[in-house]
């Protein structure tokens, strides 16, 4: 990437030298037709001869120069100069579209090289206001995702604040854009488009492509959230209805409003996770988990056969499928994903 911006900045000097080279030629030109001529000649009359001589357009002498020794000597210098300066306008013009057109080919063939690679990643279909911040949530806590949108511009406003970001400029709806953004490999799918009905169709492509991926929904009206469901959506989220009830908490609970907010709106804060226990580690205690790993806190324990445990103790013992409720850092849950697989192993 920086050896096409390189290349970019110096074709861009290039075509700017060339119009300050031409505007010269203009200059110099006017300015000698303009003494030559005398005061009888407009400014004007002078640009003009030298436009048509620069052009050789060859309408006639507008400015008479033939009483003067060495009149149509400078005829002759502003034409070759401009005739010259012309053809290298024209050619850094050419070679600036062929450039760039050249330059966005290799930039989609790069982004797509780079999504092939990616496995257990996160596909974000539309990065308005609320995929922008789905996305933004992926990058902080260190999960990999490739953002989908018909819109360049909406996608452009992203990537100011997120450069390194992978995306896809497409319909989302198209099994063809799920696919090129590695809906194969991917771990879920936000349709989080504006439209439900659009939403729904991501929905259904997106289960269709891959049965084993999970789907989150934004779902505006209700009413549709239910068909989205049936459509493939593992779960729907209205912002509406969530954040109706944000309100109220905010009223009756502030300082725990107050605490999720400061523990979500901070980069290097902590995170609720969860974290499911593999069947290798059953009937083993918890603090398998805890051993060289102190920033995390377990607050709860899902069995399929007990329900929820909450504030579990430390000698508890775990069983393949229980699902851990874990507040820690994005560092913190990478360490216990590891110390997981170190104990598998």
């Amino acid at each position: 990437m920086r050896v096409v911006v390189a290349n970019e900045s110096h074709v861009m000097r290039n075509l700017l030298f060339s119009f300050a080279a031409l505007l010269l030629v203009l200059v110099i030109g006017t300015v000698g037709y303009r003494i030559l001529g005398g005061p009888h000649y407009s400014w004007m009359d002078c640009f003009y001869m030298t436009f048509i001589t620069i052009a050789t357009i060859g309408y006639g002498e507008i400015v008479d120069v033939t009483g003067y020794e060495y009149g149509r000597l400078f005829t002759v210098f502003i034409g070759v100069a401009g005739i010259g300066v012309m053809g290298y306008v024209l050619s850094t013009l050419t070679a600036f579209m062929l450039e760039s057109d050249l330059n966005e080919s290799r930039r989609r063939k790069k982004m797509l090289q780079r999504i092939a690679q990616l496995k257990n990643h996160y596909i974000v279909c539309g990065v308005g206001l609320v995929g922008s911040n789905v996305a933004h949530e992926l990058t902080l806590t260190g999960r990999q995702c490739v953002i989908v949108d018909a819109d360049m511009e909406t996608i452009q406003r992203y990537l100011d604040n997120h450069p390194g970001q992978l995306y896809l400029v497409g319909d989302a709806t198209d099994n063809d854009v799920l696919l090129a953004a590695g809906v194969m490999r991917a771990r879920g799918v936000f349709a989080v488009a504006h439209d439900d009905s659009q939403n729904l169709v991501i929905s259904l492509s997106a289960k269709q492509l891959n049965s084993g991926l999970r789907v989150v929904a934004r779902c505006h009206d209700l009413k549709n959230a239910e068909k989205t469901r049936r459509a493939g959506a593992d779960e729907i989220v209205s912002p509406d209805f969530t954040g109706g009830l944000r309100i109220v908490s905010a009223m009756v609970r502030p300082h725990v409003v107050s605490f999720l907010d400061d523990m979500l709106k901070s980069e290097e804060s902590l995170r609720m996770e969860e974290i499911t226990i593999p069947m290798a580690l059953s009937n083993k205690p918890l603090t398998v988990l805890y051993h060289g790993n102190k920033d995390c806190l377990v607050l709860a324990i899902k069995n399929a056969e007990q329900g929820w445990l909450f504030n579990p103790p430390v000698q508890h013992i775990v069983q393949g499928g229980d699902v851990l409720m874990v507040m820690t850092s994005p560092e913190g849950r990478t360490r216990l994903e590891l110390l997981i697989q170190g104990a598998v192993q």
